[in-house]
C-alpha cells in the first residue's frame, strides 16, 4: 500500500450530539471538552494510519472560529496531513450541524502531533520496511 493509499485509509470521522451536560454558561459546547474529543479523534487517525503504540506531544493552532451550541450534531474529521520517521501530524476539523435541517459549517481547526513508541515508551519508526 502506497502512502497515500494509507493516508486515505487512516481518515477518521466521529459524530457526537453536543448535550446541556457538555457545554458552559453560554449554552455551547466546553473548549476542553471540544480538544478532548479533538485529540481522541487524532488518536485514533494516527494508529489507523501506524498501527503502533501512538502518544500525543503536541497540539497546534487550535482556531475557534464559530462557537457549538447545544442540541447540534458534531461531525470531527481527523486526517494525517505530515509522516516524519518517529512523528506523524494529525489535522482535526468540527463541523456543526445543525439536527432538522441541512446546514453544516466548520466550527474548530487544529494540528496534534503524535510519537510512535516502544513498549519502553521510546521513540520508534513509524514506517516499517
Amino acid at each position: 500500500m502506497t502512502l497515500e493509499e494509507k493516508i486515505l485509509k487512516a481518515e477518521t470521522r466521529i459524530f457526537k450530539a453536543v448535550f446541556p451536560s457538555t457545554t458552559n454558561h453560554y449554552d455551547t459546547l466546553f473548549g476542553g471538552t471540544a480538544l478532548y474529543h479533538m485529540d481522541e479523534v487524532a488518536f485514533i487517525a494516527a494508529t489507523r494510519f501506524s498501527r503502533q503504540k501512538m502518544v500525543t506531544v503536541s497540539s497546534d493552532k487550535i482556531d475557534f472560529k464559530k462557537p457549538i451550541p447545544a442540541g447540534t450534531i458534531i461531525e470531527l474529521i481527523g486526517s494525517v496531513i505530515h509522516v516524519g520517521n518517529t512523528s506523524l501530524k494529525v489535522k482535526v476539523e468540527i463541523f456543526i450541524e445543525q439536527m432538522y435541517d441541512e446546514r453544516r459549517e466548520k466550527a474548530i481547526t487544529g494540528e496534534f502531533t503524535f510519537v510512535a513508541i516502544d513498549d519502553d515508551k521510546n521513540p520508534i519508526s513509524i514506517i516499517k520496511d
